[in-house]
């Protein structure tokens, strides 16, 4: 039995008035995209907030050729049209997924190659917190740095969306976790999602803290999304044939390297971003968390980690409490009931 769906021909999105601070996320009427071929039009439930969404505000992170200038990259909530050639979805299904824009919307056109069904027993809002963070720590972890039961991780920022997705993944796949944080509950929270020891960077030098735990033989991966002076910090605390990944560079892009450091030791260091991807990239990596981790969050063995929410209309004031780097966890938009 086919579903049908009236779609408004507008609907309310949040622009980039301007760039700059939270404040200048404002609430404006759009026209409502219509789904191409290969993609699904899905009337928005929740909208995660990201680390990436707060560099575009500021001018940092322009969208990709031919993606909307509408922020948002995850959401969840339901399919009311699809376009030619989709193949699994229909009016009606509840998704998730993953885009390159267009999230802090009312209705948003999602790629079929990157939308998932929800997992079994989870609503709305947990859905959407899962694709940017858990996509990404999948596509880094495994992809990148090939992590493997018995690896000792260290995760930078382990109390944000990206670090407390890793700490999880990590520990369900067998390896020790390292992790920092910047103060007594955030170190709490990360050592509750399963880290062996969270570092108060603040107070203490996670080089000295790891290596005195290795008995002086360093980690064999280190997940950094801080980049400026950990970056030779980090080429420290590997042990010899260590692996490190780059998915931000939040203290800066430019650093100082000493060449025979990598050499010597013997490190792979690479890096990546989602967002510019193709679609059919993209779809390769939600494949992969879709075989791999949805048998866990199902479980409850990972899960996403909520601090607060937020209607979309009020998009500035959840990026103002990103910016303050009080949360631990996920910022989240509602759009419509998301339970």
């Amino acid at each position: 039995m086919s579903v049908s769906f009236e779609i408004p021909e507008t609907m309310t999105v949040i622009e980039i008035a301007e760039f700059g601070g939270p404040e200048v996320l404002k609430p404006a009427k759009r026209p409502t995209p219509t789904p191409g071929a290969g993609e699904l039009l899905v009337k928005t439930a929740a909208v995660g907030i990201n680390f990436p969404d707060t560099m575009q505000r500021q001018g940092a992170y322009p969208p990709p050729p031919g993606t909307t200038d509408i922020p948002g990259l995850e959401l969840a909530g339901t399919v009311v049209a699809v376009g030619s050639g989709v193949d699994g979805f229909a009016p009606g299904d509840s998704v998730c997924g993953l885009v390159s824009g267009g999230a802090y919307a009312e209705y948003c056109v999602i790629p079929d190659a990157t939308a998932l069904p929800l997992p079994k027993g989870y609503d709305m809002l947990n859905a959407a917190a899962i694709p940017e963070n858990f996509f990404t720590v999948w596509t880094n972890l495994f992809d990148g740095v090939q992590l493997t039961a018995g690896d000792t991780i260290l995760i930078h920022g382990g109390s944000g969306g990206i670090g407390t997705a890793a700490i999880q993944v990590a520990k369900a796949f067998g390896a020790t976790v390292f992790t920092t944080a910047r103060n007594a509950e955030k170190c709490k929270a990360c050592e509750d999602l399963g880290a062996t020891r969270a570092i108060n960077y603040t107070e203490e030098d996670f080089v000295e803290v790891v290596k005195d735990a290795t008995g002086g033989v360093g980690c064999t991966v280190v997940m950094d999304m801080v980049g400026g002076d950990y970056f030779n910090r980090n080429l420290d605390v590997l042990a010899p044939d260590g692996r490190m990944v780059q998915v931000a560079v939040q203290k800066g892009a430019k650093v100082e390297l000493f060449i025979p450091t990598i050499m010597a030791k013997r490190i792979r260091y690479t890096g990546s971003t989602l967002r510019p991807r193709t679609t059919e990239q993209k779809g390769v990596v939600a494949k992969a968390v879709y075989e791999n981790l949805w048998p866990l969050f199902e479980k409850g063995d990972i899960k996403p980690l909520i601090f607060k929410t937020f209607p979309l209309e009020n998009a500035a004031e959840a990026h103002a409490l990103m910016a303050s780097s009080s949360h631990i966890g996920k910022i989240m938009l509602t759009v419509d009931d998301a339970g």
